[in-house]
């Protein structure tokens, strides 16, 4: 079936939820108004809908392949990549120096839901290129920036991020790609990378990656690791592609799912690289796009997610099967088909919401200068990411269920969601380290930004009682629980917080699904929008505080568990 970008859903939560228009009033947005977010949300769902989407099916049963070391993409893939290039939206965000949009990352987060719903494989390639764009801003030398930044940006080139190696997944310190200096301003990289998503393809003339590597003085773990630019093809004095570097395709992997995106296994030899920041500077550099790829992957498990309800509700609607409560009905008329897709309905819409505030935290905090900005961004991305794919592979699931049958097979395409999206709760930190980052770093301010978080929720509830009273309360009184379960988090050592990271951060997503759908409410409070939120509120919300009880269990019974009680008889 066709898929539709969720453009009026973006601009509802924009206009009457978020308050996006506090960024066209200051100076750094001031040219992102209604009628310029407009113009950029309607072209994006045109592009995704008519050139994006009907090439998705072909990624997933014509994979991308390695032919005589070259990687061969999908067909129509690099059509497909073309007009994503040549309309400018790989630089939506990036500076204007450069040839970037300059636009809000509100935008940008829009912009990789709508193409991951119509394309995961294809997005995740100017994802990656979008990460190594803002890195470079922020950390390369200006002869590196005037090089690369324009051939980024315009997508003649793309860009690669390379960590992972067989021994050192989450544990990037244990990294032994070697750096050695050539004495001329470059580098000789040596050493195999692992999982390198779109390190090699035919849809764009350079592929510039960049790998994290050791120096032969470096100390050991993280300290101890610096960045370089690594291109496929050394530039010429013209800036123009030329010699092939040392470096090679190994494999390509093979995967449960997202089959058109070619994910390399990299082998660098000696190859020709240039230092991206200082010596040993290179974590510093890289979480720089990796916390960018972070709102971007959360992104597209609610894109996702909203390709698979768009399909099982389609499917629901035609599908006759069984006597309904309306007689010889389609199955959208059984109850359980009901319940299904209202809470897929309001999931994604919980989660989009929670994405697109964290995009607008990015952007007031650039804005403004702002901490309290800052640090709601910085509080937001790991349960956007988190919570974003963990819906994903839930509501794909989900649309799994509602084909039956249907869906265990392939030809419907209901399974293909379910696969693509489920390597999202994995990449760019596993959603396990993204709660530990919430209730560790973003904790170390004692829970303030937290605090202040679920004041407004409380706050919103409040000015919601005479309206919608049943609704308000239930989410003030899950923000208070939130607030004393945040209140004794901050007040246990971490091996404690640690063991109640991932329910506490869903605990806090429920949260704030119900503070974003209670203000959608408000908007209807007869309309459609207050009859979902009360489908979220009233059988969603509570799952929170079963997640705090949890949350609150510590680490004692885990620990007193030994190996041999974990093992099956």
């Amino acid at each position: 079936m066709p898929f539709t970008s969720p453009v009026a859903d973006v601009r509802f939560l924009l206009d009457k939820v978020l308050g996006y228009d506090r960024l066209a009033e200051t100076e750094t947005f001031a040219e992102a108004g209604a009628d310029v977010t407009e113009a950029i949300l309607s072209e994006l769902g045109r592009l995704c809908d008519e050139v994006l989407a009907p090439v998705n099916r072909n990624g997933d049963l014509t994979p991308a392949r390695l032919e005589n070391g070259v990687v061969r993409t999908s067909p129509g893939f690099r059509d497909a990549y073309q007009a994503i290039a040549e309309g400018g939206w790989l630089g939506i965000s990036a500076t204007p120096e450069f040839g970037g949009m300059g636009l809000p990352q509100t935008l940008n987060t829009a912009m990789n839901e709508m193409m991951s719903g119509a394309n995961l494989a294809l997005q995740l390639c100017p994802l990656l290129s979008q990460g190594q764009i803002e890195a470079l801003e922020h950390h390369a030398s200006d002869e590196l920036k005037a090089l690369y930044l324009p051939k980024l940006i315009s997508g003649q080139w793309t860009g690669s991020m390379n960590l992972t190696e067989p021994q050192a997944g989450s544990d990037v310190g244990a990294l032994s790609t070697k750096a050695v200096d050539n004495g001329d301003g470059t580098y000789a990289i040596t050493g195999q990378k692992i999982y390198i998503t779109w390190g090699d393809h035919d849809v764009a003339e350079n592929v510039c990656h960049l790998v994290l590597a050791r120096l032969p003085d470096a100390a050991p773990g993280t300290k101890g690791i610096s960045l370089f630019m690594v291109p496929k093809l050394i530039p010429d004095a013209e800036g123009n592609p030329g010699e092939r570097n040392d470096l090679r395709v190994v494999s390509l992997e093979h995967k449960l799912g997202i089959h058109g995106s070619p994910t390399c296994v990299m082998s660098f030899e000696g190859a020709r690289g240039w230092m991206v920041g200082k010596p040993h500077g290179g974590m510093a550099a890289m979480f720089t796009m990796m916390n960018n790829a972070r709102l971007g992957v959360g992104t597209q498990g609610i894109g996702v997610a909203e390709a698979a309800y768009q399909h099982a509700l389609a499917y629901a609607q035609e599908r006759k099967q069984g006597k309904t409560p309306k007689g010889d009905t389609a199955i959208i008329d059984h109850a359980d088909v009901r319940r299904m897709l209202a809470v897929m309905r309001a999931e994604i819409f919980a989660a989009r919401a929670i994405a697109l505030e964290c995009g607008l935290a990015l952007d007031m905090g650039k804005a403004t200068g702002k901490d309290s900005w800052k640090a709601r961004a910085a509080l937001l991305t790991p349960i956007a990411k988190a919570h974003g794919t963990d819906i994903g592979c839930e509501v794909a699931s989900m649309g799994v269920q509602v084909h039956g049958g249907m869906g265990f097979i392939e030809e419907t395409g209901a399974a293909q969601y379910f696969r693509d999206v489920r390597i999202t709760p994995i990449y760019e930190g596993t959603n396990g380290i993204q709660a530990m980052d919430l209730v560790a770093r973003k904790m170390m301010d004692g829970g303030e930004a937290a605090a202040r978080l679920l004041q407004e929720v409380q706050d919103n509830a409040e000015a919601a009682r005479g309206t919608l009273p049943e609704l308000a309360e239930a989410t003030w009184e899950a923000s208070e629980t939130l607030r004393e379960a945040t209140e004794w988090l901050v007040a246990q050592e971490m091996n404690e917080r640690f063991a109640g990271a991932v329910p506490y951060l869903r605990a806090f997503a429920r949260v704030l699904g119900a503070h974003y759908h209670l203000k959608a409410a408000m908007v209807e409070p007869q309309g459609g929008r207050a009859r979902l939120a009360r489908v979220f509120i009233e059988r969603i919300l509570p799952e929170h505080a079963a997640l705090l009880a949890q949350a609150r269990s510590g680490a004692g019974p885990l620990y007193d568990l030994s190996v041999e009680d974990l093992q099956t008889a």
